[in-house]
């Protein structure tokens, strides 16, 4: 059986998880894409920042040098003699994984000996290793007792990032809105989105028609996406009051269809509902200070309540 990690052995001493809701499921959005878009150099390079965070001085990061390598070692943990080594691959086997795994290990015992009391194995095989992959894992830990093995993944991953502090976060992820920045929002901090979104340039060849509500509540999101809907719901009101005034009656129809071209061109793309939503985000502007962030945040939330995009997952739970 897979050892599981214990979420209280990477909190940071004097950490603290000061985020309120929009914060951490904007994080946990950020921390899904970063870990299912970062391959190879990138990957390891994302972790050894993650684990200097999580670690702090107790974390030593190993660099190739020379005709010397990395002596089979991407990073270290001091007080546990942890060798950390990663590897993510744009698409893996389990015959390559297999050599890997036998190659790294074996390199690591041979080039740390007793400096090396665990051996922990960092991919982003999300859904899990093949099966004999799994055995010979097993066979490495009835081999050397002695040496505690382990496999990283995205849960071990997840439970790291999140026993951060809020300021960790940050440096990792950028800066993103809390609910009292969506909650300051006013009339003059949405007009900028909505101006910027009746600039795009429509698509020269739009869909021809919109998904199904059967697809759309196929691909419900998550319950982290859905929390982003909600707090933009809470000023997504200043929309509604701007295309009221706005002296172009058409224009809130006229980013609405933009909208929908774009959500179908993404859907044809059969990307994950969280990915979709994630490029809506882009697409909406929500990218800078915490400010704009937010008023993108109400002005996506607006159109996704009147654009027949997505479906909204606290919607079907009631209706069922």
């Amino acid at each position: 059986m897979r050892p599981r990690v214990n979420v209280g052995e990477f909190q940071v001493a004097g950490s603290s998880l000061a985020m309120d809701d929009l914060q951490r499921a904007v994080y946990v959005l950020h921390f899904r894409l970063a870990f299912r878009t970062q391959h190879g150099t990138a990957f390891q390079d994302w972790f050894v920042r993650l684990a200097g965070h999580a670690f702090g001085s107790d974390f030593e990061e190993v660099r190739p040098y020379g005709a010397q390598g990395d002596l089979k070692c991407d990073g270290r943990r001091v007080s546990t003699k942890a060798v950390f080594q990663c590897y993510a691959p744009k698409a893996m086997t389990d015959t390559k994984l297999i050599a890997k795994i036998n190659e790294d290990f074996h390199g690591a015992r041979a080039h740390w000996g007793d400096g090396m009391a665990e051996w922990i194995f960092v991919h982003n095989e999300a859904e899990g290793l093949p099966p004999k992959v799994v055995q010979l894992i097993d066979g490495l830990r009835a081999a050397h007792p002695d040496i505690k093995i382990e496999t990283w993944s995205e849960p071990e991953l997840h439970a790291l990032v999140f026993g951060l502090a809020l300021s960790a976060m940050q440096a990792l992820f950028g800066y993103v809105p809390s609910i009292t920045v969506v909650d300051r929002l006013v009339l003059s901090d949405v007009v900028p989105i909505i101006e910027a979104l009746a600039r795009q340039e429509p698509n020269p060849n739009p869909p021809l028609t919109p998904p199904s509500v059967e697809k759309l509540a196929k691909n419900a999101l998550s319950d982290d996406s859905a929390l982003l809907l909600q707090m933009g719901r809470r000023k997504s009101g200043l929309v509604d009051t701007f295309f009221r005034k706005s002296a172009r009656p058409d224009l809130g129809e006229r980013i609405a269809e933009a909208f929908r071209g774009r959500y179908a061109e993404l859907k044809s793309l059969d990307l994950p509902a969280d990915s979709v939503f994630k490029h809506l985000q882009d697409y909406a502007g929500m990218n800078g200070e915490p400010k704009r962030q937010g008023a993108a945040l109400a002005v996506l939330s607006y159109f996704f309540d009147n654009c027949d995009i997505f479906e909204d997952p606290i919607a079907v739970v009631e209706a069922s």
